[in-house]
């Protein structure tokens, strides 16, 4: 097989995300292109968020508010196409740490900002996926090896709120964990029976069934606890049970809730019911969370205080992170000196990855592996504004994160990594592995 691979042909163009939002697709293609063959063309797509950490690799936008409303991307287009182009046609593909080396370099700033995180990323994954298709192997095995065969467990946002909604619900993603199945295709299928049940509930109680970013449902509901009085009665009416088979998990987005004048959590939808805001401390905060986790099968929590509240991570985690993991989104934005940080200050439980945070593919396992030998728990991440790309469910089953977050069993841009992960299933076969944390035996 191939040593040298090398990289002939590189070109970006800009495509729409999920949003309708201009984003980023690059194709690279290596290969001699001898013997009438002309090559392997590996394409990607770069995903956005809408709730972003303060600390992520920037992602480059135009600006030009007479084009798509200053967000176009055609500048970071133009990076690929030149720069990027220029530094790495020749080099060996198949050499990726070399490589985004090589866009790290050229970039040349701490937090991507000069060609552009999603211009970089773009790059590393294209890279990724045509060397794989030159060795004409699967991308989850190229990236992971032979010992590629744990499934990751689906967090299934089923309600939206905060930054993806326009509803008055506080807390940005209520999750349904589907724990106790035997594949990844029975959690799947217990989830999308469940979010189905759901949507017969929230039209027999009178609540618009329209959906978030993310396929979530959007009813305009402002307390956490009716949302998971809801949870729990779809779970119990599609014949399951919570907290044996489907848990619950809670993105709090944290960050968004934060007022710095106040110094304060700022709940305004649930503050409705009493007409007035509802300001909750750290202590109040954590508190409340625990307050959930009595009454709720809550087995998760992502970025349940601000990303720069160190001190109150470790309050936080020493009270709770016996019981419940404790997610680090905002707080690490997939960035290995944040989580390597994380780990001396015994902060969280549990990464985020998401590899827009960070720009390149190699520094995106860097913080996975750093996360893992901790003893970290991982869990690989889309984004709000996505594609129908499916490189992270690859990345979920190559590095064992035994974990993902991709959305609801709803829209193409979400259902297309559940697809993608049944496939792997079904190639992995009887060897395949599909096991919960949170089950009881687990947590023991």
């Amino acid at each position: 097989m191939f040593r040298y691979l090398p990289i002939r042909r590189i070109n970006a163009r800009e495509i729409l995300d999920s949003r309708g939002n201009p984003t980023l697709e690059v194709e690279v293609t290596v290969g001699e292109g001898i013997m009438g063959i002309d090559g392997y063309t590996g394409r990607a797509m770069v995903p956005s968020g809408a709730s972003t950490g303060s600390y992520e690799a920037v992602e480059l936008r135009d600006e030009e508010e007479k084009r798509y409303s200053g967000r176009g991307v055609t500048k970071a287009v133009e990076h690929v196409n030149t720069q990027l182009a220029e530094v790495l046609v020749g080099e060996n593909a198949l050499n990726q740490e070399y490589i985004d080396y090589l866009l790290k370099d050229t970039d040349g700033t701490e937090n991507k900002h000069h060609l552009g995180a999603n211009a970089l990323l773009g790059t590393s994954m294209a890279v990724a996926r045509a060397a794989a298709k030159a060795l004409r192997m699967p991308l989850y095995r190229y990236l992971g090896g032979c010992y590629t065969t744990k499934m990751p467990v689906p967090m299934m946002n089923v309600v939206n709120g905060g930054a993806h909604t326009d509803t008055g619900l506080d807390f940005q993603e209520f999750m349904i964990i589907p724990g106790k199945a035997d594949s990844f295709a029975e959690a799947l299928r217990m989830g999308t029976e469940i979010y189905h049940t759901l949507k017969k509930i929230l039209k027999e109680k009178g609540f618009v069934t329209a959906v978030g970013d993310e396929g979530g449902f959007a009813p305009d509901i402002a307390d956490a606890r009716e949302v998971f009085k809801l949870l729990s009665e779809a779970v119990t009416k599609s014949g399951y049970r919570c907290g044996e088979d489907v848990y619950f998990a809670l993105d709090a987005a944290a960050s968004e809730l934060y007022d710095r004048k106040r110094q304060a959590y700022v709940f305004s939808g649930e503050g409705k019911s009493v007409g007035h805001d509802i300001l909750r401390t750290t202590s109040e905060m954590i508190t409340y969370y625990q307050s959930l986790a009595d009454e709720f099968p809550l087995i998760s929590i992502e970025d349940g205080l601000r990303e720069d509240d160190w001190e109150g991570w470790q309050i936080m985690t020493a009270k709770l992170g016996d019981r419940i993991q404790l997610v680090g989104d905002d707080l690490f934005v997939t960035n290995p000196d944040r989580v390597k940080g994380g780990i001396h200050l015994q902060v969280a439980n549990a990464v985020l990855v998401k590899l827009n945070q960070i720009g390149t593919l190699t520094e995106a396992m860097k913080t996975i592996r750093m996360a893992q030998s901790a003893g970290y728990r991982t869990i690989i991440s889309h984004r709000s504004g996505e594609t129908e790309d499916t490189f992270i469910a690859d990345l979920a089953v190559a590095c064992g994160a035994g974990q993902i977050k991709t959305g609801a069993p709803c829209r193409t841009e979400r259902t297309s990594k559940y697809n993608q992960l049944l496939r792997i299933e079904e190639y992995i076969g009887c060897v395949s592995s599909y096991e919960c944390p949170f089950c009881p035996e687990k947590l023991e």
